[in-house]
């Protein structure tokens, strides 16, 4: 094999290497190209996705507000209750004062 030989022998493999290479990029671009449909179905789901995340923060405000408002509930019922022992409370110390006077009064 001289030299011409060898040099043509190497760009014959050369370029069948780079047609190679060129059919396979070829391919997996055709197979991994997106779609259209794909698209489509891309902002489609993109939508849905900013649709529940708006109705997640409006969910997330209405249990806030829900809880301000349990607490504040919580808060005047305590009060209510607090309120209503020490009623009874004094009650309950008048209704002894008033046996231990009928008591005195009977002896």
């Amino acid at each position: 094999m001289n030299r011409t030989e060898f040099i043509i022998a190497t760009a014959i493999i050369l370029f069948v290497a780079f047609a190679l290479g060129w059919f396979a990029s070829w391919l997996v671009n055709r197979f991994t190209r997106v779609t259209k449909a794909d698209m489509g179905e891309l902002d489609r789901m993109a939508q849905a996705l900013h649709e529940a995340e708006e109705t997640r923060d409006q969910a997330i405000t209405y249990l806030q507000q829900r809880e301000a408002e349990i607490s504040n509930q919580l808060t005047q019922t305590e009060a209510e209750l607090r309120a209503a022992m020490d009623g009874l409370r004094d009650a309950r110390r008048e209704t002894e004062e008033l046996r231990s006077y009928i008591d005195r009064q009977n002896a």
